[in-house]
């Protein structure tokens, strides 16, 4: 999780955007998320899920491994920890700092 004051940044689409994010929406969810890819393929990749509260936007970040092996089940191999997701986790919060 990166948490990252208004008074810091404006809007949250445009700042994880300009992170290297593309916006995704999952239709059967209704949700928007967004994702990076770390090569070509599919996955793995981190996936951004964005909440605000009053004063903060909260980038609820984890690694994909892959996708979704049974249909109709929306669990998958997602890391929230981990070398990787710190680092990403630094990446995006560097230009708010």
């Amino acid at each position: 999780m990166i948490k990252i004051s208004k008074s810091k940044i404006a809007d949250a689409e445009i700042f994880i955007r300009r992170s290297g994010y593309g916006r995704i929406f999952d239709r059967r969810s209704g949700q928007t998320s967004y994702v990076r890819r770390l090569d070509r393929d599919l996955y793995p990749r981190f996936h951004i899920y964005i909440e605000e509260t009053e004063t903060d936007y909260i980038f609820n970040l984890h690694l994909d491994q892959r996708q979704t092996i049974y249909e109709g089940v929306s669990a998958h191999s997602g890391d929230y920890d981990g070398t990787a997701v710190e680092k990403e986790a630094k990446r995006i919060s560097a230009p708010a700092n």
